[in-house]
């Protein structure tokens, strides 16, 4: 048996957090929750609005954690003796994160924006992973807590470091920042995302601009130069201390540059430039979005020293996270169906790029492109106006039949033309079985909407058509 390097000991932990460990043990791991938790994992008794990470301490251990982490100790020591007792956990976890990231002598790469920052950073652990040891945030885990324990389970000897850095009110990326001190920060671009809690795009601006703060003296901020935007994020970066502000996209001065692109169903061809090197490439995933991304991804890792050329080859095998645009064909018993999961998130950008890389996709044997769209949140007061918004994309695209769950949706739904109304329903439980009832042979279907609009269930239901798919989840 293969056994896992140390990633902290009892000693390194207490002098990063300022706790005190109640006896000798080794972490291979770090995690803040039992269902995920590993053998060997330094266990985070966190609390939040609802629970208390203690009540669960006891059960981390049992489960073969290595130690857990808890502001006040357990009970009968004598069971239970690897603690690390703290003041609070949750800043015990932002320091432990601290000292990941004081111990490496690696690059650190920052990404953040309106949308793009997971495919972003997914394309980069993709393209560096074979240049050096990667140290990669897991899914979009960005958030206060998620930032902290992303860098806690970086090891000393990580070459890169990369992270995502989330936020849906201003002051919060400020201090993952300063936390994660990167050479290199991404904003992907600014959008009306999270309106919500913002009274303009121009706060969201700044907002995004805080990562800029925490960038090491000598670093580098990448802005994407298409943006109406670019200026103010520019002189944020300048603001802010020692940095040099580069810019990726369309136009001719942008220190990385796209020259072309040809959009494909399936990949998309891109001819650019990175500091006057020229490059061409295909990535394996469609849409114009991913192009932006990865000319910015391919400048960050000119950036930190990285392999250009041979990044730009890795991006052939790019291909997107579960419900952010993979694609499987399902086998249903009346025929086959290509299903498009994009359920997990949803932003009037995201919402028109996806529907763009519908249009570009061609139905078999007589199919038609069908969409299913979930409420996009966090709007404010214009999400009347942006769900309304989509009947012309939807039109100009070529879809056939639209389905629509959801409060907001239900006006998009009756602008449509009748002969493309498939139907409403606020429940997505109740229209993932008038979805499934409607589907045929050689149609293309793409659910797409916010994570709290639950579409996901259509698409789990559009899986369930296919025997093999059930089985798979079975076993």
């Amino acid at each position: 048996m293969t056994l896992e390097p140390t990633l902290w000991t009892s000693m390194e932990a207490a002098r990063a957090t300022g706790g005190t460990a109640t006896s000798q043990w080794l972490a291979t791991g770090v995690s803040i929750n039992t269902r995920t938790l590993q053998s060997g994992d330094l266990f985070f008794s966190l609390s939040g609005p609802t629970f208390d990470g203690h009540d669960f301490a006891p059960y981390a251990l049992d489960q073969g954690g290595a130690a857990v982490v808890v502001s006040r100790a357990l009970g009968g020591d004598d069971n239970h003796p690897s603690q690390l007792i703290v003041d609070d956990t949750l800043i015990a976890l932002e320091d432990l994160g601290r000292a990941a990231r004081a111990r490496m002598n690696g690059q650190v790469i920052a990404v953040t924006g309106s949308v793009g920052k997971t495919s972003t950073k997914e394309m980069l652990r993709l393209v560096l992973s074979d240049q050096g040891n990667v140290s990669a945030s897991y899914g979009n885990l960005n958030n206060h807590w998620g930032l902290p324990l992303s860098l806690s389970r970086m090891p000393a000897e990580t070459d890169f470091g990369l992270f995502e850095l989330g936020m849906n009110s201003p002051g919060e990326i400020r201090p993952l920042s300063e936390m994660t001190r990167p050479n290199v920060a991404i904003i992907t671009t600014v959008e009306p995302v999270h309106a919500a809690f913002f009274s303009s795009v121009e706060e969201i601006a700044d907002a995004k601009a805080e990562i800029f703060e925490g960038v090491v003296d000598g670093g580098y901020a990448l802005i994407n130069c298409d943006n109406p935007h670019y200026d103010r994020l520019r002189d944020s970066a300048l603001r802010s201390g020692n940095v040099e502000v580069l810019g990726f996209g369309h136009g001719n001065d942008a220190w990385a540059h796209i020259i072309d692109a040809a959009l494909h169903s399936e990949f998309s061809d891109v001819t650019a430039t990175i500091d006057g090197t020229h490059y061409q490439y295909r990535i394996g995933a469609p849409g114009k979005h991913l192009v932006m991304n990865s000319v910015a991804v391919l400048a960050a890792v000119a950036l930190v020293g990285g392999d250009v050329s041979a990044s730009a080859v890795c991006l052939a095998s790019y291909q997107p996270l579960t419900g952010r645009g993979d694609r499987c064909v399902v086998e249903a018993p009346f025929g086959e169906f290509v299903l498009v999961n994009e359920s997990y998130n949803a932003s009037p950008v995201s919402m028109r790029a996806a529907l763009d890389v519908a249009g570009r996709m061609h139905p078999s044997n007589g199919g038609r492109r069908i969409v299913v769209i979930g409420d996009m949140l966090e709007l404010g007061d214009s999400a009347r106006n942006e769900h309304m918004a989509l009947v012309e994309p939807l039109q100009s695209n070529g879809v056939d039949l639209v389905f629509t769950s959801g409060q907001y949706t239900q006006e998009l739904w009756a602008q449509l033309p009748k002969t493309m109304r498939g139907g409403h329903s606020e429940s997505p439980d109740k229209l993932s079985m008038v979805v499934s009832s409607a589907v045929g042979p050689g149609d293309i279907v793409m659910v797409k909407g916010s994570l709290g609009s639950k579409v996901g269930v259509i698409v789990d239901a559009l899986l369930a058509l296919d025997p093999s798919f059930s089985t798979a989840r079975e076993k």
